[in-house]
This record gives structure tokens, C-alpha cells and sequence, in this order.
């Protein structure tokens, strides 16, 4: 098996006391060799906190984009199981007090703080001492950029620390200090300085390279380029920044490095992992001499009931529903909801079966074990399906505890993302012409995606059918739809769903619409609703709120 990249501080501290206890630098001091040597360890360790999440803190993001999206229900033994994550599934006492909240805040400015030490050290240090100081210093701001863009999604309003600021000064920033545009320019900086420090290709697979912080200054731009006022409504699309954009998406697209896979579905099987299409993910281990490896537990939740446990994270009626197909190929963008989807009778984009468990099928791509209604917990609550993208096959995960992981990479930018980000770019920019084949594209590759999708007997799975949409009818009204559709049908339950919506500021419109279909199937959702100017973004951690003596303000519509 792959070897782990990132080595947690603590070993790497440990394995510096094999030194002979003699061989000590004088008192108060340490020389250029011992303070490059512990870099590279802070390096390491900033790097190790891209897996340092726990099931209910997971850096997946699935309960905040999947969930919280409309793609997934919460799962599990009933709405008491993780009972926060249900308050978040239909938006009722989402408060500050929550610890899952101040857990998400306080692991990531963890990881935040590593990156910072790693920093700071490096500016200790020359370049005659550490040849790699550059290189090292821009994969910390890419990693720091990583870290605040996603408190950025959750939380919006952030207190923005770096390694200019002493630890006795946190408590005094106010996640305030800086407007929501001024936030994203920081990241943005971030990931600027990455670009210009970094290599085109790094050295070891883990690390950032060039074109992996300029897909990330890409989406950046595209988040803030909505720009939002204090109430989060949306009022104006900056066509400068939608240009850059497409400038930034642009030299990944001709830089070669990437492709699109010709199968869909090898993004997200282990023995096919770290393709063409990886910009960037986090490295996961098994059997590499740790006690358990480095499995991914941010996704344990989302291991079916059948194999252990404890089936979160379970595909939403709605979403099924979306794979539809009309006769011509194209997906129901207006009534793919008005019929449950039922395989005997209707067309479906194969992307539905990389993405979803159906009763009666093959569980991830394995012919000889058929997936049951009876691998489900709770099927009279939360239904019959399963998330299969972040789950591999039955003898391919590794039992820790009730807990079933894996050490399939967590992808955090592929190809696919970033030719939609370029087309919502070109759509907003009303050159809706350039985005036609983009999209169309990724349906083409999509309905070339059946190779996996296959019975024990060689039969296909579904009747499936994708074809791409024509030029005739293509105005920015019908593209703006169209690649809005697209997005949720080639990045459904990878924690995305949520933000696109409140990026596109209609939140409110697609998920009430979305509880008032599901809560007739779905009892337990019968009380959701989605508060627009509040539910779009979490409460500030009353923890935190207090640790800065009231300094931070709270987002609007939650008690201080």
C-alpha cells in the first residue's frame, strides 16, 4: 500500500531523540542545521492536519454541503443520533452553543496555527541552510489559503490570524476587522504567493504544486465575485473578477498536467485513485506501520449498515430523482421531481450509479455482492439509499472500533470542478456560447461512464442515456440553468451542494422547495424551513465569542 505523506509532529519529534544524548548544542542556542531540521517537521505537520478530522468535525464538509444542500439526509439510528446534525438538516436551533460548531472553528485555526509555526520558522532559517525554503514557505500560504477559505464558506466572518501575530494578541481580532471582500483578497493572497513560489510539478504526491493553488485562487475568485452585503443577499456579479476566472482556469486547462478520466467512476475507486483528473487531494494510508493507518475518518459515518457501520450521510429522494433523463438524453431541469425515479421505466445519467446505492445493485462495482435494503439502519426514516463516492469495496476498508475506514484519497479540487467553474464564469459573462462545450463535455464523458455499471450476467445496470445539449436555445437563461444543473449531477455528495447555492444567493428558493416535496416522504423533515438572511451561513461559536471577551460579533438572525 501507498506510504502515509504527512508525519504527525510527534513522531518526528520522537524520532530526533535517536541522537546520542551527548551530542547536545550548547544552552539557549540552536544552530541553522537543527532549526531547518525542525521546519521540515512543522512543515510535515501542517501538511498531517489535513486528516487530523473526526467524524463529527469532517473536513468532507458533508454535513454542511450535502446535508445541508438538499442532496442527503442526516442518517443514522433516527434525528436524536448526532441530533446537531439534524438541527442543521432542516435549519431549526442552530445555535452557537453547539459543539460541533466550536469543534469545526477551533481544529481548523489548529491547523491554521501549524501553518503559521511552519512559517515562522522558515523565515529563520537562509536558503543556503534550507535549500527548499521557498518552495516550503508557498505550500504553507496554499495550505493556510485552504484552511480560511473553507471557515470562510461556513462561518463567513472570520478573525484572519497569521505568523505576524503573537498568540497573547488572538483574543483581540475581531472576526470583523476585515469586510467579507477583504477576507477573500487575503486568501487570495495566499494562494497568489503559492503560485509564484511553488513548482509546476512537486516532487512527492501530497504536495501543492503551481497549478493546484491557481485552480484554488480560481475559486476563489468565483466565491468573490458574488458580492454579498451584511444580510448575505447577493448584489452584485463582479464581471472583473469572473474574467480572472477564466484567465486562472484557463492555465490549468493548457497546462497539461490533467484530463478528465474516461470513466467517470475511476475519481473515486481506490485502485484508480490519484488520476488525471486529481488537481489536489489529501493523501490517506493503510498497513503504514501506525496503529490503524491514515484511514479517512471524516467519512466513517457514510460506511453502509450492512457493513458495519452506521449509515449516515444517506442520498436524498430529490437527488435520485435528478438523474433522470427525458427521451432525448437531456436531465429534467424543470420536473425531474413530479415522479419518484424508477430504474424499469425510466432513463438515467450513469453518473447516478457511481454515486448512489440502489437496492438490487452491485455494491461499488463489485458484481458478486448486491447491495440490500436490508444494509440499511433506518429505511422507514431516511430511505434506501447509500453514498457511494467516499466508500469502497467490502474488503477495502479497515475496522477501527464500531467504525469502518478507508484509505481512499480525499479529492479536494478535480478537473471536472474546475471546467464548471470556467463556464459559470463564461454564463455570468453572457458569452454562454463558450460554456456550451464545456458542459457538454462532461455529459459526453458521462455517457461513456458504463463500463463499470455492470450485473454479474453483463448486463447493464440501468437503461442509461446522456446526450449533449444543442446550440439551438442556448441563451444565458437556459446555460445559467443548465450548468447549475450540471454541477449537482457531477459533484453530488462531495459537500459542495450548500455553497453553490448561497454563491448563487437561492438558497431559500431551492431548498424550501426541496422540503416541501420531500416532507411528504419524509416525515421527520416535516418542520424544515430555511430562513434566508440567517441560515446561510453558521452562528460564531459562543465559546469563541467569549474567549474573545464579546469581541467577535455573531452572524445575523443568531442570539449573541
Amino acid at each position: 500500500m501507498k506510504k502515509i505523506f504527512s508525519f504527525l509532529l510527534l513522531a518526528a519529534a520522537l524520532a530526533s531523540c535517536k541522537k546520542d544524548y551527548l551530542e547536545v548544542e550548547p544552552r539557549g542556542t540552536l544552530g541553522e542545521a537543527q532549526v531547518a531540521s525542525g521546519t521540515e517537521q512543522l512543515v510535515n505537520a501542517a501538511y498531517a492536519s489535513l486528516g487530523n478530522d473526526h467524524y463529527d468535525i469532517p473536513w468532507s464538509l458533508w454535513p454542511y454541503g450535502d446535508v445541508r444542500g438538499g442532496d442527503a439526509y442526516k442518517g443514522g439510528r433516527d434525528e436524536a443520533d448526532i441530533q446537531e446534525f439534524y438541527f442543521l438538516e432542516i435549519f431549526r436551533q442552530v445555535r452557537s452553543d453547539i459543539g460541533q460548531f466550536d469543534g469545526m472553528w477551533f481544529q481548523t485555526y489548529v491547523a491554521i496555527s501549524r501553518v503559521n509555526a511552519a512559517i515562522s520558522n522558515l523565515n529563520k532559517v537562509s536558503e543556503t541552510d534550507f535549500p527548499k525554503k521557498g518552495e516550503r514557505l508557498a505550500e504553507m500560504k496554499f495550505l493556510r489559503g485552504h484552511w480560511y477559505f473553507q471557515l470562510k464558506l461556513l462561518f463567513k466572518y472570520i478573525p484572519y490570524i497569521d505568523e505576524t501575530v503573537p498568540v497573547a494578541e488572538y483574543e483581540k481580532i475581531s472576526n470583523r476587522a476585515l469586510s467579507n471582500d477583504e477576507l477573500w483578497e487575503k486568501i487570495a493572497a495566499d494562494f497568489n504567493a503559492a503560485i509564484a513560489g511553488l513548482p509546476l510539478l512537486p516532487a512527492e504526491k501530497g504536495r501543492a504544486g503551481k497549478m493546484a493553488a491557481t485552480a484554488y485562487l480560481a475559486k476563489t475568485r468565483l466565491y468573490q465575485a458574488y458580492e454579498q452585503d451584511e444580510q448575505h443577499n447577493v448584489t452584485n456579479i463582479n464581471t472583473a473578477r469572473l474574467q480572472e476566472v477564466v484567465t486562472l482556469t484557463d492555465q490549468v486547462i493548457a497546462s497539461g498536467q490533467y484530463g478528465l478520466e474516461a470513466d467517470f467512476g475511476n475519481n473515486f475507486r481506490l485502485e484508480t485513485e490519484g488520476g488525471r483528473e486529481t488537481v489536489f487531494a489529501v493523501q490517506l494510508s493503510t498497513n503504514d506501520g501506525s496503529p490503524f493507518g491514515r484511514l479517512n475518518f471524516g467519512d466513517v459515518l457514510a460506511t453502509p449498515q450492512g457493513i458495519g457501520c452506521c449509515d449516515f450521510k444517506k442520498p436524498s429522494q430529490n437527488l435520485v430523482n435528478a438523474f433522470r433523463t427525458d427521451a432525448g438524453g437531456l436531465p429534467l431541469l424543470n420536473d425531474f421531481n413530479n415522479t419518484d425515479l424508477n430504474l424499469a421505466a425510466h432513463t438515467v445519467d450513469p453518473r447516478l450509479s457511481h454515486t448512489v446505492a440502489i437496492p438490487g445493485q452491485p455494491w461499488k462495482y463489485n458484481a458478486n455482492e448486491v447491495y440490500g435494503v436490508n444494509w440499511n439502519r433506518s429505511p422507514d426514516v431516511y430511505g434506501v439509499h447509500a453514498s457511494l463516492k467516499e466508500n469502497v469495496q467490502r474488503n477495502q476498508y479497515t475496522q477501527v472500533g464500531p467504525f469502518y475506514g478507508n484509505p481512499k484519497n480525499r479529492i479536494i479540487i478535480r478537473l471536472a470542478d474546475v471546467l464548471l467553474w470556467k463556464a459559470e464564469a463564461l454564463i455570468e459573462l453572457g458569452r454562454q456560447a463558450e460554456a456550451l462545450p464545456i458542459i457538454n463535455q462532461l455529459r459526453d464523458r458521462a455517457g461513456a461512464s458504463t463500463g463499470l455499471l455492470k450485473f454479474a450476467n453483463g448486463n447493464a445496470q440501468a437503461n442509461y442515456k446522456v446526450a449533449p445539449y444543442a446550440a439551438a436555445g442556448w441563451t444565458q437563461a437556459v446555460a445559467r440553468q443548465a450548468l447549475r444543473f450540471e454541477r449537482r449531477l457531477e459533484l453530488a455528495e462531495e459537500g459542495i451542494r450548500f455553497f453553490d447555492l448561497v454563491r448563487w444567493s437561492i438558497a431559500d428558493q431551492v431548498l424550501n422547495a426541496y422540503f416541501a416535496g420531500e416532507k411528504e416522504k419524509r416525515n421527520y423533515l416535516k418542520d424544515a424551513q430555511f430562513t434566508k438572511n440567517r441560515d446561510e451561513y453558521l452562528p460564531i461559536p459562543l465559546s469563541q465569542i467569549r474567549f474573545s471577551k464579546e469581541l467577535y460579533q455573531q452572524n445575523p438572525g443568531y442570539v449573541q
